[in-house]
């Protein structure tokens, strides 16, 4: 059961994707009334360009966790299966910490 959800995970991360675009533009479109600038625009400042990559990450990736983690629970529910995994792995880095 859980292959049968990598596809339906496949098109959730596309829809997330696109979700997370509007998104991204409209908290933008708050901050600034230009188009977020590229990396690679000569003009654009430091920390214009810094900003923009930041919340472009920050809404991509809470976007595409909300999605993911709505459409597990709504498989479970479907299917009484959890698609993922069961308990959180231990961190690497913690260990090295201890």
């Amino acid at each position: 059961m859980k292959l049968i959800y990598k596809p339906f995970g496949i098109i959730l991360g596309l829809l997330a994707g696109l979700l997370s675009k509007k998104l991204f533009d409209a908290i933008w479109g708050v901050f600034d009334k230009d188009e977020p600038p590229k990396p690679t625009t000569q003009e654009a400042d430091w920390g214009k360009v810094l900003a923009a990559a930041a919340v472009q990450g920050v809404t991509f990736k809470v976007t595409r966790a909300a999605v993911d983690r709505a459409g597990a629970k709504g498989w479970d529910h479907l299917f009484g299966v959890w698609p993922g995994e069961k308990r959180q792995e231990e961190s690497q880095a913690a260990e090295v910490v201890r």
